[in-house]
């Protein structure tokens, strides 16, 4: 019969695994930012899990995900940072406070009446001012100053726009921002005619933060339409490939690619 283990285990499996004398080499020499690429990817494989449906294999990569969190707490308790407590303690002070409607006496025993009547949209305006008041307590100055530099560009333009929205800064109608992506368009086709791959580069930004906005107001998120876009692509390439058997893609013209690609289409 397999062991059932808690929280505590994962820790002192983690100070195990740093354990300058018998740990593992590997993990002994880790820093911050050796570990963050793997937190990004393992990120990305619950997304991953979550989108396909694989529920079975979920609880696994949440796992490696939490994983991640306790091998950055060892770090600073290491460093005398941080620890996993203070890390506990901090997200369950803020989400506290974020939630007044819920702990009405900011304490975690305190319970809101059954009677309320929640207005969503007063709670979602309370929710941005107690995070304006956090950034403003950690010295951001600006409406855009704390948004990360490593999130995935989409992601980190629609979150700029989003924020820049808060402030009135925005458009009014989805039809505007479909003229600007057709005018975005046009100024790229100049610039491909010019042949300034240079500017080329800048347009082609351009036109890409305008479809990020177009998506936003039309409620869409522009990371998850893509990743299924590639995720359509990927599979209509792979249905080509089975339907071309054992003619290579390569050796094929690009009309016949054409005509395997509408016959993949006309399948789905």
């Amino acid at each position: 019969m397999s062991h059932t283990y808690n929280i505590d285990d994962l820790r002192y499996l983690m100070s195990r695994l740093r354990d300058i004398d018998t740990g593992c080499p590997w993990d002994i020499k880790q820093t911050f930012k050796t570990i963050a690429p793997h937190t990004v990817e393992e990120v990305y494989e619950v997304v991953d899990a979550i989108e396909r449906g694989d529920t079975e294999h979920l609880s696994e990569e949440l796992g490696d995900l939490l994983f991640q969190i306790i091998f950055y707490s060892q770090l600073g308790a290491e460093d005398a940072i941080f620890d996993w407590d203070i890390i506990v303690s901090g997200i369950t002070e803020k989400l506290i406070r974020r939630h007044p409607h819920v702990f009405p006496d900011g304490t975690l025993q305190s319970v809101r009446s059954t009677d309320l009547i929640f207005d969503v949209k007063a709670i979602n305006k309370q929710w941005e001012e107690t995070k304006k008041r956090e950034r403003a307590g950690k010295g951001y100055d600006g409406v855009l100053a704390d948004i990360p530099l490593a999130m995935p560009a989409l992601n980190r333009a629609q979150k700029l726009q989003k924020r820049a929205s808060s402030v009135g800064f925005d458009w009014t109608d989805p039809k505007d921002v479909l003229a600007k992506v057709k005018e975005e368009i046009a100024e790229l086709e100049v610039e491909i005619i010019r042949g300034d791959r240079v500017a080329m580069e800048d347009e082609m930004g351009d036109l890409l933060f305008s479809c990020v906005n177009l998506a936003r107001h039309l409620s869409v998120d522009p990371e998850k339409a893509m990743r299924s876009a590639n995720n359509k692509f990927k599979r209509r390439f792979e249905a080509m490939e089975s339907l071309a058997s054992r003619e290579r893609l390569s050796s094929m013209s690009a009309d016949d690619l054409e005509s395997l690609w509408c016959a993949v289409k006309a399948r789905e």
